[in-house]
């Protein structure tokens, strides 16, 4: 007989038993030589035993050191852009307007003209008013030398004083009423109308315009009470347009009464536009930071429902 079939045959032999008596010892060499695995034992419940029946079984499992790390927290709402200020301005005297209209969407800065007032007879008016304080400043100050010297009474000197200081009221008046002749603006913004016509008659109370400030502007939305505590003054927050555009601001107010109708709390959050490139009335979806949390990151495949239906966790010992 020839020896190299027996040595064939004595290898087979000696790779079925391997195989077949020592597959476990073999699995486990493999499995100890993956840095990031090791063996465990956890409990599994056999699908068709009673609930308490369980057996052991050792299964793989990848190993992982998880620190706690700040996870910050966020309040969610929808809101909307608003106007820092917007104001209807309107006329405190009558007159005919002189001044040619300024349109809807001009730029206006601070003091600058929206409408003027045809003075009519106010200068006139201004005239007398001084000529009066200058005769009465004379009357005053005779007076006060013909009581001082005996010659006068303590009557006529009261007289000239009180005749003084009605004629000082006057060219007071007259002179406020021809500083209100111009109409400015009050700050920095945009016409939402046009000013008023030239040769409009204007009336105490008419409209001149209508100007809006947008920079900077707000965001304002309405937190439920069960958030409004977790929100503070000069918290950063953001803001999404409808358009896409994202903006950065703070928190500049909370209100402290709810809405009657809704309960909610209005939150403003004060965001810079130098280019009015944000609109008034623009819809917005608003995170507002809060305080965070301390957390661990694990991943979504470690998360498992438990009997009772609570979620939870793997783990393994």
């Amino acid at each position: 007989m020839k020896p190299i079939p027996i040595l064939m045959a004595l290898v087979v032999a000696g790779l079925l038993y391997t195989l077949v008596f020592e597959r476990d010892r073999i699995a486990a060499v493999f499995n100890g030589s993956r840095e990031s695995e090791t063996v465990v034992v956890v409990e599994q419940p056999e699908p068709d035993a009673d609930a308490d029946a369980t057996e052991f079984a050792a299964i793989s499992v990848v190993a992982m050191e998880s620190v706690a790390r700040p996870v910050e927290n966020a309040v969610i709402l929808r809101g909307q852009t608003e106007a820092a200020r917007q104001v209807e301005v309107k006329s405190q005297i009558s007159g005919l307007v002189v001044s040619e209209p300024l349109r809807k969407g001009a730029f206006v800065t601070k003091g600058e003209v929206m409408c003027e007032i045809e003075p009519g007879t106010r200068p006139a008016v201004l005239a007398e008013a001084e000529a009066r304080l200058a005769e009465a400043r004379i009357e005053d100050t005779a007076a006060d030398r013909l009581a001082e010297g005996g010659f006068g009474s303590e009557t006529r000197k009261v007289a000239a004083r009180a005749s003084l200081q009605a004629a000082e009221a006057l060219v007071e008046v007259a002179n406020t009423d021809i500083a209100r002749l111009r109409i400015a603006a009050p700050f920095d913004g945009l016409l939402e109308s046009d000013s008023a016509e030239l040769g409009s008659l204007l009336q105490p109370g008419d409209h001149c315009a209508t100007i809006i400030q947008l920079d900077p502007i707000k965001i304002v939305g309405f937190l439920p009470e069960t958030s409004v505590d977790a929100v503070e003054l000069g918290a950063p927050a953001r803001g999404r347009l409808a358009t896409g555009t994202t903006v950065q601001g703070a928190v500049t107010f909370l209100s402290r009464s709810a809405d009657p109708n809704t309960r909610t709390f209005q939150v403003e959050i004060e965001v810079p536009n130098p280019d009015l490139s944000i609109r008034d009335g623009q819809s917005a979806d608003i995170a507002i930071s809060s305080t965070g949390v301390r957390a661990h990151l694990v991943p979504q495949s470690a998360r498992a429902r438990g009997r009772a239906g609570a979620m939870g966790r793997r783990a393994g010992g």
